[in-house]
């Protein structure tokens, strides 16, 4: 038997999650069984522990979208037991069983071998929030961002995704503008490296003017709706932003003038099908360019019995920084 969150819908329509016991032979079917160590906590994974968003298909269900652990049996000759390996994205926690539970089934081709220079705990610190940052960084690099460029935003700074890619960016010698409407978090956005706060509310409101003085030489956006619109009109000429999230809304009430007048560039990040080659190089820069000792500034720890209350408070934007659950605690 192996401990695990699971949830279930009641014939109301309403989910419940709890910490149950069950048996092995309910994992899905794959190629890799993996003994788990640590998992995350991302918004999509408070959608599945709750209301499910459209992202659960079939219940019971065991969420967790990201996992670290050791290789415990596999039918695949890339892996063998004892390897280390972790899993974000391929819709893993959503559609197929995920890693809040000691045990995980899986395909192989959905894993990466964790990379030198992290352990499975660590590993979980990044997840997908990490990764998908790591992800965003790279874009901007690969679309000609350099620290002499100038200043970079990040919005949603103090969020999973923000609290990484700030780290990266500060840690490579970027100045990094850090958007935040939480005022109590700038402390912790200083000490991952931000060199400066912005206020949400200088960005959040709409303008009628397409465009405004060049301020951002890059982008990392978390927010979307309105606030990614107002940072388009923002952006220096020939600049990108990376689109990462929409904390603030699916809608982007913009117009294409800064695309025509100033080359802007939007660049869609998405970390769920990500090839495994890119997949192994953001890995393989994680482990070289994200601080250690900012990576832990940014840990809360946390247990299965906690995923509840967590999932809810993600969904309301209350998690600051990274969540890493020990599902053997």
């Amino acid at each position: 038997m192996i401990k695990a969150l699971v949830v279930e819908k009641g014939e109301d329509g309403k989910t419940s999650a709890g910490v149950q016991e069950i048996g092995e032979d309910r994992l899905p079917e794959g190629d890799v069984t993996v003994a788990v160590e640590y998992s995350t906590v991302n918004y999509k994974d408070g959608l599945c522990i709750g209301p499910g968003g459209g992202l659960v298909r079939n219940y019971p269900h065991v969420p967790g979208i990201d996992f670290a652990g050791t290789v415990e049996a596999s039918d695949d000759a890339r892996y063998k037991p004892g390897d280390k390996v972790v899993l974000t994205g391929w819709r893993v926690g959503e559609v197929h069983w995920g890693g809040y539970a000691q045990k995980a089934r899986v395909k192989a081709d959905w894993l990466v071998p964790l990379p030198e220079g992290l352990d499975s705990r660590q590993a979980m610190a990044v997840g997908t929030a990490g990764f998908t940052a790591m992800l965003a960084v790279m874009a901007l690099e690969d679309h000609g961002l350099t620290p002499e460029n100038g200043e970079v935003l990040v919005t949603g700074a103090a969020g999973g995704v923000g609290s990484v890619a700030t780290a990266i960016l500060a840690n490579l010698g970027y100045a990094v503008a850090g958007v935040t409407g939480r005022p109590e978090t700038a402390d912790y956005l200083t000490g991952l490296g931000a060199s400066r706060i912005v206020p949400r509310e200088e960005l959040s409101e709409t303008t009628k003017r397409p465009l405004e003085a060049e301020t951002w030489a890059g982008c990392v956006d978390a927010v979307g709706g309105a606030m990614l619109a107002r940072v388009l009109g923002q952006m220096k000429y020939g600049a990108s932003v990376a689109a990462v999230g929409l904390a603030g809304g699916a809608g982007l009430p913009a117009t294409v003038i800064p695309f025509l007048l100033r080359g802007v560039n939007l660049l869609g990040i998405d970390s769920v099908m990500q090839p495994y080659d890119n997949r192994v190089r953001a890995w393989g820069r994680i482990a070289r360019d994200l601080p250690m000792d900012k990576l832990e500034a940014m840990i809360q720890p946390a247990t299965l019995a906690d995923l509840p209350g967590l999932g809810a408070d993600i969904l309301q934007g209350q998690v600051k920084g990274r969540v890493v659950v020990d599902v053997n605690a």
